[in-house]
């Protein structure tokens, strides 16, 4: 079984910064893709943004240039830095990775999410 575990989530004013971590454990032969989602309330979840095992990133529209997504692949974490936050980023934000474990299944597993809130 594979768990992942978040942190950094908060309180933030606009155009401030945050960074959010998930870190992964587990029966843990490789983790690809990794992610980040997000849900406002009253929102459908959506994909903020990728990072494969070899560096690829890629973003939904509205964060681009604000968020970036970097990982460290010896400790199975991942981040999320966001700058200049904007009150519509306001969500529960949850990371996602696909894993294989060491008996050979592939599977996608969630964070449990964590809290963050622009505002002034």
């Amino acid at each position: 079984q594979v768990q992942l575990v978040e942190s950094g989530g908060g309180l933030v004013q606009p155009g401030g910064s945050l960074r959010l971590s998930c870190a992964a454990s587990g029966n843990i032969l490789g983790i690809n893709p990794m992610g980040w989602y997000r849900q406002a309330p009253g929102k459908e979840r959506e994909l903020v943004g990728t990072i494969t095992s070899v560096g690829y990133t890629n973003y939904v529209d509205s964060v681009k240039g604000r968020f970036t997504i970097s990982k460290d692949s010896a400790k199975n974490t991942w981040y999320l830095q966001m700058n200049n936050l904007k009150p519509e980023d306001t969500a529960v934000y949850y990371c996602n990775a696909g894993a294989r474990t060491r008996r050979g299944s592939y599977d996608y597993y969630w964070g449990q999410g964590t809290q963050v809130t622009v505002s002034s």
